[in-house]
This record gives C-alpha cells, sequence and structure tokens, in this order.
C-alpha cells in the first residue's frame, strides 16, 4: 500500500477511535468493541515486531477510557515512515 494512503486509512481509523470519545457513556461501551478491532488492524498494517508492539498500545489506548484522543495510527505512520526512516538513512 502507498504510504500515503496508509496515512490517510490510519487517519480514518483514529477519527473512528475518537467518535466514541464524543459520545459519553455509549462511547466506552463501543470501545469495548473497537479495541481488539484496532488492535487487529494495527498489526496487519504495520509488519514485523513494531507492529505488534504498536497493537497492544492500540489494545490499551483504545480500551482505557480517556485516551481515545490519542492518534495512535497516525503516531505509528510517522514512526515507521518519518523517525524509522532517518535512522536507516543515517547509517548508511
Amino acid at each position: 500500500m502507498n504510504k500515503y494512503k496508509l496515512l490517510g486509512l490510519g487517519m480514518l481509523l483514529d477519527a473512528i477511535g475518537m467518535v466514541s470519545f464524543v459520545i459519553p457513556g455509549f462511547g466506552e461501551f463501543t470501545d469495548i468493541v473497537w479495541a481488539p478491532i484496532s488492535a487487529l488492524l494495527m498489526t496487519k498494517l504495520y509488519d514485523g515486531k513494531a507492529g505488534k508492539v504498536a497493537g497492544v498500545i492500540t489494545l490499551l489506548e483504545e480500551g482505557l477510557p480517556g485516551l481515545d484522543i490519542i492518534p495512535t495510527f497516525t503516531i505509528m505512520w510517522f514512526y515507521t515512515y518519518v523517525f524509522s526512516a532517518q535512522k536507516s538513512y543515517n547509517k548508511a
């Protein structure tokens, strides 16, 4: 998948996770359903150990109340394509 399409998809998934934050009471119920789905999607979108760690972080972030505001998919995209890319560039 193109990295910019992945960024757009990640922003969409972050927005879906934040929607439950807007609806008090009902949002906590939807988080129980959304947390494992978002963790699975994170591990499918990002391979390797980083994807698995991000999946666990996403599961916790979506499952714990009040943390829905954190854009984990977008943060993971920046980690993968900006920060890790700079590390590999500096090694060469």
